[in-house]
């Protein structure tokens, strides 16, 4: 019998088969193991990932707030927990006066202007309305506490988050290329001639990997139908050096297809947590940086084949 074989495509960011091999047959009961202690993988049931992330959050603004300290935060794509941390503050009746946010990313057209609050797809949109504007206004921090990249401020804002003494948080997920926030594989403004000067770079505006384009089709803002189009083109982003300068990490790895088990996540949190660091699967820095990393169970299943589903 003839073997079939082939390489990945060439619009694949990572594309080493050994490696790919390797990691896809990782299993569940392996894929917590890794040689760096500080490199924390938990596998976790899916319904835990959000309260974790959640209650870190909001323990984080209290302590801070009890203890009359500033507490700096960078955000990630807005989602409904942000409403949740927000009752807790008004439950506990938690003063945010010296609660700081950046966003660590948002959208840019193709000239790289960085969408406006008034994009109804925008991030800092969305996080104004899950969060900031549900916080009662006695407990809000002033509205300028609350920052993300704009066309006006980009070029100084990985400067902004070092003058508050750098981010005490960095909350990230991982796209379908490998990206955290939108530091995208095979980027042209990202194109550095090492890992370690790769490492020293900061956010600036970017052209969006095409898996980032499909993977935000599929995002209920858009519509939830794989209209590529209606997605921006190009996007605001901090870069490595702020990831690797914030005091603590957490990752967050749980998205599947609306509540299904298939999900396009599955595959490249294992490489993220198990391949080679490199830029062409960016989160696999966090591999080299004390981190939380967690896998809900659903995304930590074994990869294999099921014949008796099709599309």
């Amino acid at each position: 019998m003839t073997e079939f074989d082939y390489s990945p495509s060439k619009w694949i960011p990572f594309r080493d088969k050994k490696v790919l091999e390797r990691v896809r047959n990782i299993k569940r009961q392996d894929i917590e193991k890794h040689p760096n202690p500080d490199f924390k993988i938990r596998v976790i049931p899916d319904d835990d990932l959000r309260f974790i992330f959640m209650t870190d959050m909001f323990h984080r603004i209290k302590t801070a707030s009890e203890a009359g300290e500033n507490v700096v935060l960078i955000t990630p794509n807005p989602c409904h927990d942000y409403s949740n941390v927000a009752y807790l503050i008004n439950k506990f009746r938690v003063n945010c006066e010296k609660l700081y946010t950046f966003n660590m990313d948002e959208w840019a057209d193709e000239n790289g202007n960085i969408a406006p609050e008034t994009y109804p797809q925008g991030f800092m949109r969305a996080f104004k309305n899950y969060f900031y504007l549900k916080i009662d206004e006695d407990l809000r921090p002033p509205e300028d506490h609350v920052q993300g990249p704009t066309t006006k401020n980009i070029n100084d804002y990985g400067k902004m988050i070092a003058d508050m003494g750098n981010a005490d948080a960095c909350y990230s997920g991982s796209g379908w290329a490998g990206h955290i926030a939108f530091i995208d594989p095979d980027t042209p403004e990202f194109a550095a001639d090492s890992l370690e000067e790769w490492k020293k770079m900061g956010p600036r505006v970017v052209t969006l990997n095409p898996f980032t384009i499909a993977q935000n089709s599929l995002h209920g803002s858009f519509g939830m139908s794989g209209d590529m189009g209606n997605v921006p083109p190009r996007a605001a982003t901090i870069g490595p050096a702020d990831v690797i300068a914030s005091k603590y990490r957490m990752d967050m790895n749980g998205l599947t297809v609306d509540g299904t088990s298939v999900s396009w996540q599955r595959m490249i949190t294992r490489l993220i947590a198990h391949g080679p660091v490199t830029p062409q699967v960016p989160t696999s820095l966090l591999q080299t940086l004390p981190t939380d990393f967690y896998i809900t169970e659903t995304l930590a299943q074994n990869i294999e084949p099921i014949w008796d589903k099709g599309y």
